[in-house]
Protein backbone atom coordinates (compact mmCIF):
# COMPACT_ATOMS: atom_id res chain seq x y z
CA UNK A 1 0.00 0.00 0.00
CA UNK A 2 1.36 3.42 -0.75
CA UNK A 3 1.98 6.22 2.36
CA UNK A 4 1.96 9.42 0.97
CA UNK A 5 3.34 12.70 3.86
CA UNK A 6 1.97 15.79 3.88
CA UNK A 7 1.39 18.74 5.92
CA UNK A 8 -1.96 19.31 8.20
CA UNK A 9 -4.12 22.44 6.05
CA UNK A 10 -4.65 24.61 8.67
CA UNK A 11 -8.05 25.52 7.92
CA UNK A 12 -9.19 21.95 6.81
CA UNK A 13 -11.56 20.57 9.91
CA UNK A 14 -11.11 17.16 9.11
CA UNK A 15 -7.41 17.49 8.97
CA UNK A 16 -7.54 18.23 12.63
CA UNK A 17 -10.01 15.73 13.11
CA UNK A 18 -7.60 12.83 11.27
CA UNK A 19 -4.97 13.79 13.81
CA UNK A 20 -6.97 13.59 16.89
CA UNK A 21 -8.40 9.93 15.88
CA UNK A 22 -4.56 8.85 15.37
CA UNK A 23 -3.71 10.33 18.53
CA UNK A 24 -6.33 9.01 20.45
CA UNK A 25 -5.99 5.19 18.82
CA UNK A 26 -2.15 5.48 19.33
CA UNK A 27 -2.11 7.51 23.15
CA UNK A 28 -5.45 6.93 24.57
CA UNK A 29 -4.03 8.41 27.75
CA UNK A 30 -3.51 12.34 25.51
CA UNK A 31 -6.37 14.91 25.67
CA UNK A 32 -6.25 16.10 22.46
CA UNK A 33 -9.03 17.94 20.69
CA UNK A 34 -9.42 19.47 16.70
CA UNK A 35 -9.82 22.63 18.51
CA UNK A 36 -6.86 22.05 19.91
CA UNK A 37 -4.66 20.90 16.97
CA UNK A 38 -5.58 23.79 15.01
CA UNK A 39 -4.85 26.20 17.56
CA UNK A 40 -1.13 24.22 17.67
CA UNK A 41 -0.72 24.43 14.21
CA UNK A 42 -2.12 28.41 14.11
CA UNK A 43 -0.63 29.83 17.33
CA UNK A 44 3.22 28.37 17.10
CA UNK A 45 6.45 30.49 17.14
CA UNK A 46 7.76 31.68 14.04
CA UNK A 47 11.31 30.34 15.31
CA UNK A 48 9.82 26.88 16.16
CA UNK A 49 9.15 25.70 12.82
CA UNK A 50 6.66 23.95 13.24
CA UNK A 51 5.14 21.29 11.39
CA UNK A 52 2.05 19.01 11.74
CA UNK A 53 2.88 16.14 9.49
CA UNK A 54 0.04 13.56 8.28
CA UNK A 55 0.59 10.22 6.70
CA UNK A 56 -1.86 9.14 4.26
CA UNK A 57 -3.15 6.40 1.88
CA UNK A 58 -3.65 6.98 -2.05
CA UNK A 59 -6.95 6.63 -0.98
CA UNK A 60 -6.90 9.70 1.61
CA UNK A 61 -7.50 8.14 4.57
CA UNK A 62 -4.78 9.50 7.16
CA UNK A 63 -2.98 6.78 9.29
CA UNK A 64 0.06 9.02 10.96
CA UNK A 65 0.88 11.37 12.52
CA UNK A 66 4.04 13.81 13.79
CA UNK A 67 4.43 16.89 15.59
CA UNK A 68 7.78 18.23 14.92
CA UNK A 69 9.79 21.26 15.81
CA UNK A 70 12.54 23.36 16.78
CA UNK A 71 12.74 23.96 20.66
CA UNK A 72 13.54 27.54 20.32
CA UNK A 73 13.65 28.75 24.08
CA UNK A 74 16.11 26.44 24.56
CA UNK A 75 19.76 28.38 26.11
CA UNK A 76 21.13 25.43 24.31
CA UNK A 77 20.49 25.96 20.09
CA UNK A 78 19.84 23.04 17.90
CA UNK A 79 17.96 21.17 20.43
CA UNK A 80 14.15 19.70 18.28
CA UNK A 81 11.74 17.00 18.98
CA UNK A 82 9.65 14.64 16.62
CA UNK A 83 6.47 12.69 18.00
CA UNK A 84 5.53 10.48 15.79
CA UNK A 85 1.86 8.47 15.86
CA UNK A 86 0.83 5.54 13.58
CA UNK A 87 -2.39 4.30 14.02
CA UNK A 88 -2.41 0.67 15.58
CA UNK A 89 -4.54 -0.81 13.00
CA UNK A 90 -2.34 0.41 10.15
CA UNK A 91 0.70 -0.56 11.49
CA UNK A 92 3.66 -1.84 9.05
CA UNK A 93 2.91 0.14 5.99
CA UNK A 94 5.90 2.14 6.56
CA UNK A 95 4.25 4.84 7.90
CA UNK A 96 6.42 5.80 10.97
CA UNK A 97 9.61 5.64 8.74
CA UNK A 98 8.43 8.30 6.24
CA UNK A 99 6.95 10.34 8.84
CA UNK A 100 10.42 10.29 10.77
CA UNK A 101 12.49 11.06 7.79
CA UNK A 102 10.57 13.60 6.44
CA UNK A 103 10.61 15.26 10.10
CA UNK A 104 14.25 14.87 10.63
CA UNK A 105 15.01 16.31 6.89
CA UNK A 106 12.73 19.38 8.49
CA UNK A 107 14.35 19.98 11.71
CA UNK A 108 18.11 18.94 10.43
CA UNK A 109 17.65 22.15 7.24
CA UNK A 110 16.60 24.62 10.40
CA UNK A 111 19.78 23.81 12.34
CA UNK A 112 18.55 21.43 14.31
CA UNK A 113 21.32 18.96 16.59
CA UNK A 114 19.55 16.89 18.68
CA UNK A 115 16.24 15.35 18.02
CA UNK A 116 14.05 14.51 21.25
CA UNK A 117 11.29 11.73 20.92
CA UNK A 118 8.74 10.31 23.66
CA UNK A 119 8.21 6.31 22.87
CA UNK A 120 6.06 4.24 24.40
CA UNK A 121 7.64 1.43 26.64
CA UNK A 122 7.24 -1.91 24.33
CA UNK A 123 9.53 -4.24 22.76
CA UNK A 124 8.50 -3.00 19.06
CA UNK A 125 8.59 0.55 19.63
CA UNK A 126 11.86 0.31 21.23
CA UNK A 127 13.30 -1.35 18.68
CA UNK A 128 11.63 0.75 15.90
CA UNK A 129 13.74 3.99 17.51
CA UNK A 130 16.77 1.94 18.40
CA UNK A 131 17.33 0.49 15.06
CA UNK A 132 17.18 4.67 13.56
CA UNK A 133 19.93 5.56 16.01
CA UNK A 134 18.18 6.94 18.89
CA UNK A 135 19.13 5.99 21.93
CA UNK A 136 17.13 6.15 25.63
CA UNK A 137 17.32 8.07 28.39
CA UNK A 138 14.55 9.25 30.96
CA UNK A 139 11.24 7.60 31.75
CA UNK A 140 7.74 8.76 32.56
CA UNK A 141 4.50 7.14 33.17
CA UNK A 142 0.74 7.87 31.59
CA UNK A 143 -1.52 7.77 35.16
CA UNK A 144 -4.98 7.33 34.93
CA UNK A 145 -8.07 7.49 37.34
CA UNK A 146 -11.88 6.48 37.67
CA UNK A 147 -13.90 9.52 38.17
CA UNK A 148 -17.11 7.97 38.11
CA UNK A 149 -16.59 5.05 40.36
CA UNK A 150 -13.52 5.90 42.37
CA UNK A 151 -13.37 7.56 45.68
CA UNK A 152 -12.02 10.98 45.91
CA UNK A 153 -10.14 12.80 49.14
CA UNK A 154 -12.97 15.16 50.88
CA UNK A 155 -12.27 18.80 50.42
CA UNK A 156 -11.31 20.41 53.86
CA UNK A 157 -14.73 22.08 54.91
CA UNK A 158 -12.43 25.10 56.16
CA UNK A 159 -9.07 26.24 54.82
CA UNK A 160 -6.21 27.43 57.17
CA UNK A 161 -6.22 31.21 57.93
CA UNK A 162 -4.83 33.07 55.05
CA UNK A 163 -5.83 30.66 52.00
CA UNK A 164 -7.77 30.41 49.20
CA UNK A 165 -9.45 28.38 46.52
CA UNK A 166 -9.83 30.21 43.54
CA UNK A 167 -10.36 29.07 39.70
CA UNK A 168 -8.44 30.46 37.05
CA UNK A 169 -11.27 32.22 35.22
CA UNK A 170 -10.49 34.34 38.34
CA UNK A 171 -7.57 35.70 36.72
CA UNK A 172 -9.21 36.47 33.53
CA UNK A 173 -8.16 40.11 34.16
CA UNK A 174 -4.38 39.47 34.53
CA UNK A 175 -3.27 36.28 34.47
CA UNK A 176 0.40 37.07 34.97
CA UNK A 177 0.22 35.87 38.69
CA UNK A 178 -0.60 32.75 37.04
CA UNK A 179 2.57 33.03 34.63
CA UNK A 180 4.89 33.61 37.36
CA UNK A 181 3.62 30.60 39.32
CA UNK A 182 4.22 27.77 36.03
CA UNK A 183 7.04 29.33 35.40
CA UNK A 184 9.04 28.77 38.25
CA UNK A 185 7.51 25.53 38.98
CA UNK A 186 8.36 24.43 35.44
CA UNK A 187 12.09 25.22 35.71
CA UNK A 188 12.15 22.96 38.57
CA UNK A 189 10.57 19.91 36.58
CA UNK A 190 13.10 17.23 35.45
CA UNK A 191 13.51 17.44 31.85
CA UNK A 192 16.42 16.90 29.14
CA UNK A 193 16.14 20.13 27.04
CA UNK A 194 16.35 23.45 29.68
CA UNK A 195 14.25 26.32 28.33
CA UNK A 196 14.40 29.91 29.20
CA UNK A 197 10.72 30.21 30.66
CA UNK A 198 10.47 34.32 30.74
CA UNK A 199 8.56 35.21 27.87
CA UNK A 200 5.05 36.68 29.25
CA UNK A 201 3.32 37.66 25.85
CA UNK A 202 3.99 33.97 24.76
CA UNK A 203 2.69 32.28 27.35
CA UNK A 204 -0.71 34.11 27.24
CA UNK A 205 -0.89 33.05 23.29
CA UNK A 206 -0.07 29.54 23.86
CA UNK A 207 -0.29 28.45 27.05
CA UNK A 208 -3.17 30.65 28.41
CA UNK A 209 -5.12 30.80 25.38
CA UNK A 210 -5.15 27.31 24.52
CA UNK A 211 -8.74 26.09 23.58
CA UNK A 212 -7.68 22.71 25.71
CA UNK A 213 -6.90 24.76 29.11
CA UNK A 214 -10.18 24.22 31.11
CA UNK A 215 -10.21 27.47 33.31
CA UNK A 216 -12.86 26.79 35.51
CA UNK A 217 -11.61 23.16 36.24
CA UNK A 218 -7.76 25.00 36.80
CA UNK A 219 -7.50 25.40 40.53
CA UNK A 220 -5.46 27.64 41.88
CA UNK A 221 -4.04 28.26 45.68
CA UNK A 222 -3.63 31.33 47.10
CA UNK A 223 -1.50 31.98 50.27
CA UNK A 224 -2.38 35.52 51.82
CA UNK A 225 -3.13 36.93 48.32
CA UNK A 226 -0.47 35.58 46.77
CA UNK A 227 -0.86 32.33 43.87
CA UNK A 228 1.18 29.71 45.77
CA UNK A 229 -0.31 26.03 44.32
CA UNK A 230 -1.78 25.46 41.01
CA UNK A 231 -3.31 22.48 38.97
CA UNK A 232 -3.65 23.26 35.01
CA UNK A 233 -6.43 21.02 33.89
CA UNK A 234 -7.17 19.81 30.09
CA UNK A 235 -10.37 18.76 29.35
CA UNK A 236 -11.90 17.19 25.40
CA UNK A 237 -15.31 18.55 26.05
CA UNK A 238 -16.60 14.85 26.28
CA UNK A 239 -15.52 12.62 29.59
CA UNK A 240 -11.68 12.99 29.85
CA UNK A 241 -10.08 14.95 32.02
CA UNK A 242 -6.34 15.58 32.59
CA UNK A 243 -4.11 17.89 34.92
CA UNK A 244 -1.44 19.46 32.89
CA UNK A 245 0.94 20.98 35.60
CA UNK A 246 0.11 20.71 38.96
CA UNK A 247 3.14 22.73 41.16
CA UNK A 248 3.56 24.20 44.28
CA UNK A 249 6.45 27.75 44.38
CA UNK A 250 9.10 26.92 46.27
CA UNK A 251 8.19 29.04 49.17
CA UNK A 252 5.12 27.39 49.88
CA UNK A 253 6.25 23.77 49.50
CA UNK A 254 5.27 21.45 52.32
CA UNK A 255 2.29 22.66 52.97
CA UNK A 256 -0.19 20.51 50.82
CA UNK A 257 -1.20 22.46 48.80
CA UNK A 258 -0.79 20.48 45.48
CA UNK A 259 -3.06 18.21 47.11
CA UNK A 260 -5.30 20.76 48.03
CA UNK A 261 -5.40 22.36 44.23
CA UNK A 262 -5.94 19.11 42.86
CA UNK A 263 -8.41 17.76 45.36
CA UNK A 264 -11.01 20.95 44.39
CA UNK A 265 -10.26 20.36 40.51
CA UNK A 266 -10.83 16.22 40.38
CA UNK A 267 -13.87 17.56 42.66
CA UNK A 268 -15.17 20.10 39.91
CA UNK A 269 -14.33 17.84 37.43
CA UNK A 270 -16.34 15.36 38.58
CA UNK A 271 -19.81 17.56 39.22
CA UNK A 272 -18.95 18.71 35.53
CA UNK A 273 -19.57 14.94 34.05
CA UNK A 274 -15.77 13.90 33.43
CA UNK A 275 -15.80 10.41 33.84
CA UNK A 276 -11.67 9.42 33.42
CA UNK A 277 -8.78 11.46 35.08
CA UNK A 278 -5.33 11.68 33.61
CA UNK A 279 -2.42 12.72 34.30
CA UNK A 280 1.59 11.85 33.86
CA UNK A 281 4.97 12.23 35.49
CA UNK A 282 8.70 11.77 35.38
CA UNK A 283 9.53 8.20 36.67
CA UNK A 284 12.02 10.40 38.83
CA UNK A 285 9.13 12.65 40.37
CA UNK A 286 9.03 10.77 43.42
CA UNK A 287 6.57 13.13 45.05
CA UNK A 288 3.88 13.92 42.58
CA UNK A 289 4.01 9.80 42.00
CA UNK A 290 3.43 9.70 45.64
CA UNK A 291 0.82 12.42 45.54
CA UNK A 292 -1.06 10.96 42.44
CA UNK A 293 -1.04 7.07 44.11
CA UNK A 294 -2.59 9.07 47.30
CA UNK A 295 -5.97 10.19 45.10
CA UNK A 296 -6.08 6.17 43.54
CA UNK A 297 -4.18 7.29 40.14
CA UNK A 298 -2.91 3.96 38.66
CA UNK A 299 -0.06 3.72 35.89
CA UNK A 300 -1.62 2.65 32.84
CA UNK A 301 1.70 2.48 30.37
CA UNK A 302 5.26 4.23 30.50
CA UNK A 303 7.67 6.04 28.07
CA UNK A 304 10.98 6.37 27.54
CA UNK A 305 12.17 9.80 25.90
CA UNK A 306 14.97 8.59 23.10
CA UNK A 307 17.55 11.40 21.33
CA UNK A 308 19.62 10.84 18.56
CA UNK A 309 22.15 13.50 17.10
CA UNK A 310 20.93 14.47 12.96
CA UNK A 311 23.62 15.84 10.68
CA UNK A 312 22.63 19.45 9.95
CA UNK A 313 21.93 20.20 6.31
Amino acid sequence: MTVLIRDLRPNDRSDAESVVRVRRAALPFLITTAEGVAFEAGSAHPDAHLRLLLAHTAEGLVIGTAQVGIVHDSPEPGQSYVNAYVDPAHRGLGAGSLLLRTAEEHLAAHGAVDAYAWVLDGPAHRAFAERRGYRPSRSAHFLRLDLAAGDLPPLPQTLPAGVELRPATAFAADPRPLFEADAETTSDEPGDVAAEFDDYEEWLAHTWSSPDLDKELTAVVLVDGVVAAFTAARTDGGTRYATAMTGTRRAFRGRGLAKLAKTASLHRARAAGYTEAFTGNDAGNAPMLAINKWFGYEICASETRYTRKLETA
